[in-house]
């Protein structure tokens, strides 16, 4: 009797887990797609000026392969680079001189904003500083952008194409970043598959939705609606900071795009399973809300429909139960086959789909490890800072 109730809940557990499957697969904006790009567009008539703002803390080991880049932008309209030195140890501001000297291109302004007020975050500080230095030239949009991202030639001019012929404010494309190590085939591309499960990309720049994300490596913001949404000042304390901008923007009415890009790549290695826990770790919980509730809904989520249909596959065959066998390979194979365009824009073997459960198990545990830092009072710390819990920061209005 014992025997048979067990088998009877893995059945339906794992029935759940493959009804979670189909509903993802055809009801959650068909997010496992990889053809949202920037959309058609033609060149205007007049290139408006654009403002590219780079906060940069300790990047002196990236800048050489990503700054050049930048400033070597063939774009027909005015255009200038503010790097923000944060606080950098390392020489950051000195080398950003020293590859504008070699490299020409764009002019570069190197600024420096000193330590953040409490309440911001360094990296938004940096932004707030880098935008004030831009205003001074009146840009009709500003390019926000990391300083571990390389962008092709034409990037700019791409960008805002795309944002004057849809009529969109903010225009941000998901960067390629690095997959070289074993830990990054294994981690980086769910990273970025389990984003888009969380903000559908076309949810996001269809009209009338609540939909809003960018990705913080490369948003496009047209300047007068940063004015009218307070960014960054409206999102001063967010770690998550580019959700945080495309929620402000939406709420001010603009228009938000995000797709996958071809040719914005990430030079910032993560060669070891430990740099990219904490690159999870230090937001995951943030992302959640800071809510034990959420992060419980959180988990038994993961574990429902990552985990639960490679553990009815064993437990089904052990057990003598081909139905609960059967349909956790069914939800493992819907799992693995949304998986399967991801790996082939990362151009990896799609060998690595059926270990999609192997690799939630282990955000799972980066997400509990998140909450317990929190909750230990350390924040989330990011470039030699940690930044206080949200609870513990006053509102200055």
């Amino acid at each position: 009797m014992g025997q048979t109730a067990h088998v009877s809940a893995v059945v339906w557990t794992a029935a759940g887990s493959l009804a979670a499957w189909l509903w993802l697969l055809l009801c959650r904006g068909f997010f496992w797609r990889t053809d949202v790009r920037l959309p058609p567009s033609r060149d205007p008539g007049t290139w408006p000026s654009v403002c590219v703002v780079v906060p940069a803390r300790d990047e002196a080991a990236v800048l050489p392969a990503s700054l050049p880049s930048l400033l070597a932008q063939d774009y027909p309209g005015r255009a200038e680079v503010f790097l923000v030195d944060d606080g950098s140890t390392d020489g950051t501001g000195e080398l950003a001189h020293e590859l504008a000297r070699r490299s020409g291109g764009l002019p570069l302004t190197v600024g420096s904003p000193g330590e953040p007020p409490a309440g911001w975050t360094g990296k938004l500080w940096a932004v707030r500083h880098g935008i004030a230095l831009a205003r001074a030239r009146d840009p009709e949009y500003l390019l926000l952008t990391d300083a571990d991202i390389a962008h092709a030639p034409d990037g700019l001019r791409r960008l805002v194409a795309a944002a004057r012929t849809g009529g969109y404010d903010v225009v941000s494309q998901m960067a390629r970043l690095r997959v070289e190590s074993l830990w990054e085939r294994l981690v980086v591309p769910a990273f970025v598959y389990f984003f888009a499960q969380l903000y559908p990309f076309r949810r996001i720049g269809k009209d009338g939705t609540r939909t809003a994300a960018a990705a913080g490596g490369c948003v496009l913001l047209r300047a007068e609606t940063a004015g009218r949404a307070r960014i960054p000042d409206a999102i001063r304390h967010a770690v998550i900071d580019d959700v945080a901008l495309a929620r402000a923007v939406k709420r001010a009415g603009g228009r938000v795009w995000l797709g996958l890009a071809d040719r914005v790549d990430s030079v910032r290695p993560y060669p070891r399973l430990r740099d990219l826990w904490r690159m999870v770790a230090r937001s995951a919980y943030a992302q959640l809300r800071h809510s034990p509730v959420v992060l419980a809904g959180t988990v038994a989520g993961l574990v429902l429909v990552y985990l639960v249909p490679p553990v009815a596959v064993v437990v089904g065959a052990g057990a003598g139960s081909p139905v609960a066998a059967a349909l956790g390979a069914g939800a493992w194979l819907v799992m693995a086959g949304t998986y399967v365009p991801m790996l082939r824009h990362y151009r990896q073997p799609l060998w690595l789909a059926p270990l999609l459960p192997f690799t939630a198990f282990l955000y799972l545990l980066m997400t509990v490890d998140s909450a317990v830092r929190h909750h230990r009072g350390r924040g989330a710390a990011w470039k030699g800072r940690t930044y206080a819990r949200p609870d513990t920061v006053p509102d200055e209005g």
